[in-house]
This record gives C-alpha cells, structure tokens and sequence, in this order.
C-alpha cells in the first residue's frame, strides 16, 4: 500500500496551486486567442451573443488537451524550484532521499491527469467538437434566429420579408419593423411598427410576430382598393422555413471517440486512405496521455537552478520544449494523414526522441557527480545577457552625452 510521508503531503501542496493556476492561464489565453474570431463570427451571422460562450465551452475540451501537461510540468517545475533556492533539497539530499523518491508525488499528479486526458481527447473532446460544428451550422442555417440581420431584409418562409433597424436584448426586443408578406391571389401585406418581438407556438413549425404601434396596408389584388389601418398591437404568424437537419457525428476522425479510430485503424474492411487518416489522429491522441509520464523527469531535471544561481532559464527550456513537441506531433498527424510519411513513426519517433531529451536531463542531474543540466545554459545565457546589457548601456550614455550636448550649444 502507498502510504504518503509528510513531506509528500507538503509537496502536494507546492505542486497544486502552480498547476492549477498554469492550467487556467493556459486555457484562458488559447480561448483569447479563439474569442476574438468566434466574436467577428456570430455578429456577421447575426447571432446570439450568448452563442459564443457556448461555443467556447465546445472548444475548452481541445485546449485541455494542451493546456493540462504544461499546467502538470509547471508545477512539478516550480515546486523543485521553490525547495531548490531555499535549499531544502539540499538537506533532503543530505539524509539521503533519492531524486527517484522525490518524484513519487508528481507520478501521483501525472497519473491522475493522464487520465483525465485520456477521457477528454478519447471522448470528451470528440463530443464537443461535433456540437461546435452544429452550432456554426445553426448560425448559419438561422436555426438560431441568426438569419435576421439588422438594416438587411431577411427572407422568413415562404413569401414573408422582414427588415429591423434595430435589436436590443440579444434579439428578443426589435425595433423599426417593416414587414411585406405576398399571399395567394395577388394579396400583399406591408406593415409598419415601431417595435416587435417573436413568440413561441405549440406548432413548432410557426412562431410568432408580435408588433406594436404601427400601420397595416392591405391590397387584396385584383385591382381593389387597398385598406391602411393603424394598431397598438397585431400578431403575424410566421412559418418557419424547413431546414435540413445537421449531418450525423463521424464526419471526419475529429469527431471520431478512441473506439471508434481503433475500428478502423485495426478493422481487415477499411479503406486503406481511411485506415492511414485514423491511425495518424488515433495515433497522436495516445501520444498524448502517455507523455504525461515523461514531463516529472522533465520538470525535476529543469526545475533545479545551478548552484548559487536563482535562474529562470529550465521555466523557459521547459515551455518551448514541450510547445515544440506539441507542434511536431501536430505536424506529424498532418503528414501522415497525407501518407508522406508513415501515421506510426510520425507520433512515436518525436516522442522517443522527447523521452530521451527528458531522461539524459534527468540522469545528469541525479547521476553524474556535480551534474547541472542547465549549467552550461546558465553561463551563456547570463554572458549573453551582460552583452546585451553592456551595448544597451553605451547607447544609453551616448544618447545623454550627445543630448547634453545639444543643451550646452
């Protein structure tokens, strides 16, 4: 049985709110980054501005995917990072508890979001992604009342034309109605009103217009005068225009659950295209859990500072290693699915090589006497940093001498 010393129970703590707080901030800057053009999206559409929290909410699965391993190694990182500067590491090495020991509580972590990772990107993040495409569909149908747009005429059903120049509250209060609606025989219906709103029916196939204060003209055809009448209130029923209903999930291996790629990965009936295109998604999700078991040999390895230096290059070292091997297993799915290179070898060869990155880290710093990992990294990156500084400084001086000088003369 597992049993948790009390320096593993405080180094739980160390660990926790970091990874916590990385995993939002990641999340929340990938949503940023999406929030803007799904904004640009729904208000050309017309739609809902509650729409688009919805789809962000659909999106949040597949940003998870990414954002929960750089929460994991942040916070593995910076709790060996805080013990390293206040030398408590020292003093745990000193009694003779092994780098190995310590990362007992960070497997716990790994363990535990590798497997919530493998839930969200084998289930989870299929799912929502087929409900991100049925929104984008909706708003572009007008399922979601999206077809009206303000100060455009909207064609509604069959013969009916609707023009507002003005929607507050998300549409439920329109202002500046002008609706015609062309009957049978030769009828025509033009109405004027100063406001208006939709209601629901018990026919889902018709709603509700409801305008107040305005003016209705009436031209039965035929040659008859027409009748212009003025009203508080008048309701105009409105059929609603059939829509052919959104496709079935599946269409794509996005959309497809790990059961569902393993099929037609191993399946002796599928196309070969269609067997290449699964195994290359099929084949980065499982990359993605299991890297998860890679990232505390990682964090620990950079987490610890050379000595009598407080650096914050392993944060740095960190970040762009694992944000490149994302983007390599991105990249590898892409041409495998293109059948450039093989789906099997695109996944697990960057990931050996990240394996190998990790370990030969790790084991200079837990095996080789005196080993720092990021030691020799440390004395470039401050020489350069001197440099920099030093040019920085002369050009700042220069700039004062020749100002002084052009006060003086």
């Amino acid at each position: 049985m597992l049993t948790l010393t009390r320096f593993d129970r405080y180094l739980a703590r160390l660990i926790i709110v970091p990874l916590i707080g990385s995993l939002v901030i990641a999340a929340m800057l990938l949503v940023l980054d999406r929030m803007l053009r799904l904004f640009d999206f729904v208000m050309n559409e017309g739609g809902p501005v509650d729409v688009v929290w919805r789809m962000l909410g659909n999106l949040l699965p597949e940003y998870l995917s990414l954002g929960i391993p750089i929460g994991v190694m942040m916070g593995v990182l910076l709790a060996f990072r805080g013990i390293a500067i206040s030398s408590e590491l020292d003093a745990l090495r000193a009694v003779g508890i092994s780098y190995f020991r310590l990362l007992r509580v960070p497997f716990l972590f790994a363990t535990l979001f590798a497997v919530v990772n493998f839930g969200i990107v084998g289930w989870l993040q299929p799912v929502s992604r087929y409900s991100y495409e049925n929104l984008r569909y909706e708003l572009r149908s007008g399922a979601l009342g999206a077809s009206i747009k303000v100060g455009e005429f909207a064609s509604l059903g069959k013969g009916m034309t609707l023009r507002v120049e003005e929607s507050l509250d998300n549409g439920r209060d329109l202002r500046g109605l002008f609706v015609r609606a062309q009957g049978e025989n030769g009828q025509s219906l033009a109405v004027t009103a100063a406001s208006g709103t939709f209601l629901s029916t018990d026919d889902p196939e018709v709603i509700l217009l409801r305008l107040k204060a305005g003016t209705l003209v009436h031209s039965p055809g035929g040659g008859a005068v027409p009748r212009v009448l003025s009203f508080e209130q008048h309701d105009l029923p409105v059929n609603l225009p059939n829509m052919a209903s959104f496709r079935v999930r599946g269409d794509g291996n996005l959309e497809a659950t790990l059961p569902e790629l393993a099929a037609k990965v191993f399946g002796a009936d599928t196309p070969p295209v269609e067997r290449r295109d699964a195994s290359a998604t099929f084949h980065r999700r499982l990359v993605q859990c299991v890297v998860m078991f890679v990232l505390p040999f990682l964090s620990l390895a950079l987490g610890v500072p050379p000595k009598r230096s407080s650096s914050a290059l392993g944060v740095f070292i960190a970040l762009i290693a694992l944000v490149t091997f994302h983007k390599l297993t991105e990249y590898g799915e892409r041409m495998g699915s293109l059948g450039r290179v093989d789906p099997f070898l695109a996944q697990w060869v960057p990931f050996a090589g990240f394996v190998l990155f990790s370990l030969w880290l790790y084991r200079t710093l837990a095996h080789v006497p005196g080993g720092q990992p990021l030691g020799a990294l440390d004395r470039w990156f401050g020489k350069a940093s001197k440099l920099v500084s030093g040019i920085v400084g002369r050009l700042v001086q220069r700039s004062n001498w020749r100002d002084d000088a052009l006060s003086a003369g």
